[in-house]
């Protein structure tokens, strides 16, 4: 057995199939700030950093349910956890208190129109 990639990822794109799309989308363009790289009258794909990507699809539009807050987090590392904090709790989205991992990590969470939960996360070193 050889240590050869099976495949060689260029890309990553996750799918949210929402039935709040619009309130969803709202959320990631004008309250996250993501930059919009495609948009379609139902789907929206917004880049995260690097080749990582976050798409936002319409459930009516497609034939995918939405998960709604079951099984999906979002985990993002961020340069200044504290300012983004106060930021959401400034706009009324009821961050959680930023709480100490055990993997070195301070975190807080928030969720999306849809219920998908969203952690915010930094080094604590």
């Amino acid at each position: 057995m050889t240590n050869k990639h099976v495949i060689l990822i260029k890309n990553v794109n996750t799918i949210l199939y929402c039935n709040k799309w619009k309130e969803t989308v709202h959320f990631y363009q004008h309250v996250l700030n993501l930059p919009i790289t495609f948009f379609s009258s139902w789907f929206v794909e917004f880049k995260l950093a690097g080749s990582a990507h976050l798409s936002i699809a319409d459930k009516k539009k497609t034939t995918r349910k939405s998960t709604g807050e079951d099984g999906i987090t979002l985990a993002l590392q961020v340069e200044n956890l504290d300012k983004l904090w106060q930021y959401f709790q400034k706009n009324g989205f009821n961050p959680s208190p930023v709480q100490k991992h055990p993997w070195s990590a301070r975190v807080f969470y928030i969720s999306d129109p849809e219920g998908h939960r969203i952690e915010a996360w930094s080094s604590s070193e």
